[in-house]
């Protein structure tokens, strides 16, 4: 239910906003919108602007301040943000970026080995001798001594993987899929960086966003050549896109639910402060290849991990919940998971009959 906003504190808190949070929003008949978040609320912007992807190249195609135009398209029309995030309306939540029209014209990848808890992990299920060093604790260390080079310089390469397009995103409320082909699945709390390439082919950071990196640990433990398919999995980010917040601390939580309980919870900490690499670096080996800079994309980005579950033996099981935030990100992003139970079916290619 819609209710208008029309004092004048309400607008002087707009105006005063040092960062700006936004979601995206679809609904039956009114179809996609962008809203500013306004605890409790949720504030329409002008309908010209169903998407944040049209909102962002609208700025710096106008060469406009984002948040100016973000505050000048701000309508009265104001939506329950508690009803909407607890699946109680019409109104649903969306990743809050994606490409609107072509899923397939997103990228999402990640960077992994960037936080000292992670390398470890990722150590403790490969090591073969109790005093050997694997190769994933050997580029973390790369990562220490030369991932944050001077301003202007590049440093050293991250470890890098794809995860897929952007039909692999889910929001906020939907489920994380386990397929029948999985080994496992497990949740990975990250900050995600939301990016779109001008028609220039210039690199936009739009903002961040709470991000989970679904992934197969189990897979990936049985030899770490299987790093690439594990991968290979939905992931969510949301619900909201935060936009100005700074990159060097920030503190979140991750929690795991069973039937209502929390079995499992980690405080974590990300960050540059907390990361082996600059955020620049990470940036520059992302996007140094010429396929990354395709006028249009869009990019989610994973900023790797602190601490997961399977890092304490815990396997998730069907209806287990995820819970991933991090302060600044806005409210959690929740999402169920969903075990294909099933037996794998064989995937038949039909050829080309001459």
């Amino acid at each position: 239910m819609a209710v208008g906003l029309h004092n004048k504190l309400t607008h002087k808190r707009l105006l005063d906003m040092e960062t700006i949070r936004l979601v995206q929003l679809i609904h039956p008949q009114q179809g996609r919108r962008v809203a500013l978040v306004n605890e409790p609320h949720l504030m329409l912007l002008d309908k010209k602007f169903n998407s944040a992807y049209f909102l962002v190249l609208a700025a710096f195609e106008k060469e406009l301040s984002f948040g100016d135009l973000v505050r000048s398209a701000v309508t009265d029309e104001a939506l329950d943000y508690g009803a909407i995030y607890h699946g109680e309306t019409l109104w649903k939540l969306l990743s809050p970026l994606d490409h609107p029209t072509n899923p397939y014209a997103c990228l999402v990848s990640g960077t992994g080995l960037t936080h000292r808890s992670s390398a470890l992990n990722r150590q403790s299920m490969h090591i073969k001798e109790p005093e050997g060093l694997t190769d994933s604790m050997k580029i973390y260390r790369w990562g220490l001594e030369g991932g944050k080079p001077e301003t202007g310089q590049v440093g050293t390469q991250p470890e890098w993987f794809y995860k897929g397009s952007g039909a692999i995103l889910r929001a906020h409320g939907q489920s994380l899929r386990i397929p029948s082909y999985a080994d496992d699945g497990g949740e990975e709390a990250e900050i995600a960086g939301l990016y779109i390439i001008d028609r220039q082919g210039t690199p936009i950071r739009v903002g961040f966003c709470n991000g989970n990196e679904f992934s197969d640990h189990v897979m990936e433990k049985k030899n770490y050549l299987y790093l690439a398919p594990s991968k290979l999995r939905q992931c969510a980010i949301g619900p909201e896109l935060a936009v100005g917040i700074p990159f060097s601390t920030l503190a979140g939580r991750v929690k795991i639910r069973r039937n209502g309980d929390e079995i499992w919870q980690h405080d974590i900490m990300s960050g540059e402060h907390y990361m082996a690499h600059s955020l620049a670096n990470l940036e520059h080996h992302h996007f140094k290849y010429d396929a990354h800079r395709i006028p249009g994309q869009v990019h989610v980005h994973f900023f790797g991990a602190d601490a997961f579950s399977f890092g304490n033996q815990l396997y998730l099981e069907h209806g287990d919940s995820c819970e991933v935030s991090w302060e600044q990100l806005g409210r959690p992003l929740i999402n169920p998971v969903h075990h294909d139970l099933g037996e794998e079916e064989l995937v038949r290619v039909t050829p080309i009959v001459l």
